[in-house]
């Protein structure tokens, strides 16, 4: 199974870039694991119109989603797992060769309609609401999290 995390807009931050690279290279040694990273949609002044900036980017973002994919939203309505339900989640998904799982993050105004409907699971990292790029750094390590559980090896302790 290969992972990919499709992504609006770059990592502004040093720090999370660093956490970003740190993670994503922790998660490499469990799966083959790639990210993209969409360019943001232009707000266009004062009158931005959010509805439209998230149509444009949700369809690039659907551009990068294969039809055989098992789609994983990332939106704070979403469903909430803990670390071990997000495990079991991969782990199956490993044991039955899904081909690939993608997990989506969209830009500063959310995510499309269109996207929400191709998600096969739409997952809340909290019942907060975090910035689109802290949520990449905490799903990466929530990724890693879940490989370790799997794995049983002692980064969870539990």
């Amino acid at each position: 199974m290969k992972l990919r995390l499709v992504c609006v807009g770059k990592l502004s931050e040093p720090f999370l870039r660093d956490g970003v690279r740190e993670f994503a290279a922790r998660v490499q040694r469990y799966l083959p694991f790639e990210v993209i990273e969409l360019k943001e949609e232009k707000a266009g002044g004062k009158k931005a119109d959010p509805r439209k900036i998230k149509n444009l980017e949700g369809e690039r973002i659907l551009t990068r989603i294969t039809p055989a994919a098992f789609v994983v939203v990332l939106d704070e309505k979403g469903r909430a797992l803990s670390s071990e339900d997000l495990a079991e989640l991969l782990e199956t998904h490993m044991v039955q060769a899904t081909p690939e799982v993608v997990a989506v993050i969209g830009g500063a105004y959310g995510l499309s309609d269109a996207v929400r409907k191709r998600a096969d699971l739409v997952l809340s990292l909290s019942a907060m609401t975090f910035t689109h790029q802290m949520a990449r750094l905490f799903f990466l390590e929530q990724v890693y999290r879940g490989m370790t559980i799997i794995r049983n090896e002692p980064y969870h302790n539990r």
